[in-house]
């Protein structure tokens, strides 16, 4: 079985995924495009050699459905041979992409493969797209379904986690965060996003 090695890896900054969310007025197709542009620019690849490029998408419609890895790859004006592909696994959409990537160069599927994921929750909303699991109750009822937030306050419950411990938590994480922005260590690994003045020559911010 042959090797699989990650040769780069980039993303967006995260914006709140709201209507007043810094990145409200870019669309996911926008956004991974921008990623394969830089994918492609910063490692002068030629992106005929690549096979697949696999996305993630927990909401796979309106403007992020279609099959938007293939949109994306059109888009970014990669190579027209190259494939896409969407795969949904809700919040391990893009973590599975990768996998699947991965998966694919050391069976021989694939000799270079590209795995990532697209959301834009300021535009497509989580749960935009139905689904029987939580809204019908003939599968809701049976699975006992319940929303995250209270799921997520039923387990603090049950393992004595108070109001405090997670804000705590929580503020610990973003105060490491802001250390590791202004320590540059996301430097290599993020690419500013350009809206649709920029790109086309404006002033804009």
């Amino acid at each position: 079985m042959a090797e699989a090695y990650i040769y780069d890896a980039v993303r967006t900054p995260r914006g709140k995924g709201k209507k007043d969310g810094s990145l409200h007025e870019i669309t996911g197709l926008s956004l991974a495009t921008q990623v394969l542009e830089a994918l492609r620019d910063r490692n002068d690849l030629d992106t005929s050699r690549i096979d697949d490029v696999i996305l993630g998408c927990v909401t796979p419609v309106g403007e992020l459905g279609a099959d938007i890895a293939r949109t994306a790859v059109l888009s970014a004006g990669w190579a027209q041979t190259v494939a896409g592909v969407q795969v949904n696994r809700f919040c391990a959409s893009g973590l599975e992409a990768v996998n699947m990537a991965t998966a694919k160069v050391k069976s021989g599927e694939a000799e270079f493969a590209v795995g990532g994921g697209v959301e834009a929750m300021s535009r497509v909303p989580m749960g935009s797209d139905g689904g029987a699991w939580p809204v019908d109750p003939s599968s809701a009822f049976p699975t006992y379904f319940v929303p995250q937030g209270v799921s997520a306050d039923m387990i603090a419950s049950k393992y004595g986690f108070s109001r405090d411990d997670v804000d705590a938590y929580s503020m610990e994480s973003h105060k490491r965060a802001a250390a590791a922005w202004a320590d540059g260590r996301f430097s290599k690994s993020v690419v500013p996003v350009k809206d649709q003045d920029i790109q086309h020559g404006g002033h804009g911010g």
